[in-house]
């Protein structure tokens, strides 16, 4: 499994089927990017300039609401991750 360095999450965005009122579907790149995710993985904490680590504030399992244009979309083993700063999420989901 990927493993994220320094205050980094892997997320697995959500899946959303985008359908019109009048029961079109909307091809996936025409819709509008998912800002909900799940996270995957987290790195070990931001380091802070005098040299102390401050741990995240989210942990896996979490659902999270992240920042509409974050992180960077990557590949793996057939699976599609999204890796971001934890600076990023703006909230997590109850």
């Amino acid at each position: 499994m990927l493993k994220p360095l320094g205050d980094r999450v892997i997320l697995q965005a959500a899946e959303e089927e985008e359908q019109t009122v009048g029961g079109i579907v909307l091809a996936s790149n025409a819709q509008e990017k998912p800002t909900t995710g799940k996270v995957i993985s987290v790195g070990e904490g931001r380091v802070l300039d005098n040299g102390t680590k401050v741990a995240p504030s989210v942990k896996e399992g979490d659902t999270v609401m992240f920042d509409k244009y974050a992180g960077t979309a990557v590949s793996y083993e057939g699976n599609d991750y999204l890796v971001l700063h934890e600076k990023d999420i703006v909230a997590v989901v109850d």
